[in-house]
């Protein structure tokens, strides 16, 4: 009897033992390795990008398009600069001389009312005899001008024999995360109606000349505007932003042999509900079967790796085809990339045959000709990964990533401030001879530098290795041989390597506290479970007077701080899928 009464009196406060330490850290560890993976699940996305490495062989390895007159085509008795009308649109490039003229007008977007007063430069071929059909060029993206963009093939086809305008970009106050394209689509008409006005100009045989972003605007000019005689598309993009764009990336990063962790970074930015930050753009699909009714030249570069090849390709035939219109054409141009350069973006040169190939169909298309030639021609069309249709935006995961984001930059910008002001006070202390006037406890301090600095350092390397790829991806568009993977495969094990290792080591400091915290009589729950002894009431209370990790409320709010702001970080690896093992 006597035994079991000194068996449960009350022991002195005892630290445990590294024994017991690392037992009490492993359940922590594993419920916070638990909570992060499960992040990193529920934020995870699989598209189905099958099939793989699709292709379309081309008819002929040939770009050249025969036009061939027919029953309705304008009669033209002589050839070369001698013909007039446009019969003379049918010489080859450089039969002009180029001269140039620039108007102004004002274009307006009817949503809002703005204005925008552009510059539109008329290039014309000089001698011309008669009506000269004409070609209005439509921007891709970016913010070009009518004096730097398409100086080469609006000159060339001036050369030819059209009356060529390129035109400042409509922009207005749009961004190109927020652009109009219907607005857009009404500024490029007014320019083509501007064209059939000129008394140089055949009303009836102007067309337009769409690359990439724009073809998301033609469309719209195509519906509105019955008058256009044809269309030239080059690189297009024929699916709704969120489709391409994410086909694109996707395709890209796995061309350049990013680590599949990085690639489901892609998964996750294009599964966002722009449209609940008032970005609509991203799913809208304006191409029908009426943007494929009339005349159309398509190009793709061989070494495009913006574009869904043969996805475009099938859709545009489809959609031709459902709009009885059998006058159009696809062609592949080897090595050329996605503006059809061979070679840099400025250095290279316009891939061969091009320009004549355009002048002449177009020539032919005005003319009322039809085309002898097969459908799709040049290189066999390629694509590597399947178009991603059941990508979807997701609401949910995007309020979660975009408040978890706001949260840790809020928190980073206090621990921030807040680690300034710690330094001035301790400058000052030590100038005045005073304690420490955070007076964190010495062991807590060094872990907190140390974890805070391990997480950082892993989030810039995951920057890195994130910024490295997009580099990376921005040389292969302009036509770069990809390099070997290097620091974009292996960055992602390091870093996951060096999460698990911050987690391990929250999970010791967390540990620690709960010894701290029994050894002053909370968590009796806990001490139940673990078979821990009573502590003595006078340990107990020497206990409460030694500081668990700061002496001071400054050192306490500063260590609170801190850790939420790198917990959220870990909660932002999460969420980006660094803990999918």
């Amino acid at each position: 009897m006597a035994q079991m009464t000194a068996s449960s009196s009350p022991s002195p406060v005892q630290p445990w033992s590294f024994r017991k330490r690392i037992l009490a850290s492993l359940p922590i560890f594993i419920i916070l390795m638990g909570v992060l993976s499960s992040v990193s699940h529920i934020t995870s996305l699989e598209w189905n990008n099958e099939p793989t490495n699709q292709s379309l062989a081309a008819t002929t390895g040939s770009t050249a398009v025969t036009m061939e007159p027919t029953k309705n085509s304008t009669l033209c008795a002589t050839t070369g600069t001698t013909a007039s009308g446009l019969c003379g649109a049918s010489a080859k490039r450089g039969a002009y001389k180029v001269s140039k003229k620039t108007v102004r007008m004002t274009i307006v977007r009817p949503s809002t009312g703005e204005k925008q007063r552009i510059s539109v430069l008329i290039r014309s071929p000089q001698g011309f005899k008669g009506k000269a059909p004409g070609i209005v060029f439509m921007h891709g993206a970016g913010y070009g001008t009518a004096f730097d963009s398409f100086k080469d093939v609006a000159t060339e086809m001036a050369s030819a024999g059209f009356v060529a305008a390129t035109l400042d970009k409509p922009a207005w106050s749009t961004n190109s995360l927020t652009r109009d394209y219907p607005a857009s689509a009404l500024a490029y008409d007014q320019v083509v109606n501007y064209l059939r006005g000129l008394s140089t100009v055949n009303p009836a045989a102007v067309g337009i000349y769409a690359t990439s972003e724009s073809v998301w605007i033609s469309p719209y000019l195509v519906k509105r505007d019955h008058r256009v005689a044809f269309q030239i598309l080059l690189s297009p993009m024929l699916f709704s932003p969120r489709m391409t764009l994410g086909f694109f990336v996707a395709q890209d990063f796995s061309i350049v042999g990013a680590n599949p962790g990085y690639q489901g970074i892609v998964r996750r930015v294009f599964s966002a509900d722009m449209a609940s930050f008032g970005l609509h753009n991203v799913d809208i699909d304006p191409i029908t079967k009426q943007s494929l009714s009339i005349p159309t030249f398509m190009a793709y570069g061989s070494k495009d790796v913006m574009t869904s090849q043969v996805s475009g390709a099938s859709r545009v035939m489809d959609l031709a085809h459902k709009a009885g219109n059998k006058e159009f054409v696809i062609r592949s141009y080897p090595l050329a990339n996605h503006v059809l350069n061979i070679g840099d973006e400025h250095e290279g040169a316009l891939a061969d045959n091009y320009l004549d190939d355009i002048a002449n169909w177009s020539s032919g298309i005005v003319r009322g000709d039809t085309q002898t030639t097969p459908k799709v021609g040049g290189a066999d069309i390629y694509q590597s990964i399947g178009l991603p249709y059941d990508i979807r935006a997701s609401k949910s995961l995007t309020f979660y990533g975009a408040i978890l984001h706001a949260l840790m930059l809020i928190a980073l910008l206090v621990v921030i401030v807040f680690s300034l002001v710690v330094l001035i006070l301790q400058f000052v202390a030590r100038i005045r001879h005073r304690p420490n006037p955070t007076g964190i406890v010495k062991g807590f301090g060094r872990a907190l530098l140390t974890i805070s600095i391990t997480t950082l350092a892993s989030g810039l390397l995951f920057l890195a290795g994130f910024g490295q790829i997009v580099i990376r991806v921005i040389n292969l568009v302009w036509g770069a041989a990809p390099e070997p993977a290097g620091m974009i495969y292996w960055s992602w094990y390091v870093v996951q390597i060096s999460t698990v290792a911050v987690v391990w080591a929250w999970s010791r400091i967390f540990a620690v506290l709960i010894e701290e915290g029994m050894q002053r009589g909370w968590f009796r729950w806990l001490r139940r479970i673990a078979h821990e002894p009573e502590p003595d009431k006078a340990a107990v209370k020497d206990a409460d007077r030694a500081p668990v990790v700061a002496a001071s409320r400054l050192g306490v709010a500063y260590f609170v701080c801190v850790t939420v702001a790198m917990m959220l970080m870990l909660l932002v690896f999460a969420f980006w899928g660094l803990f999918l093992y």
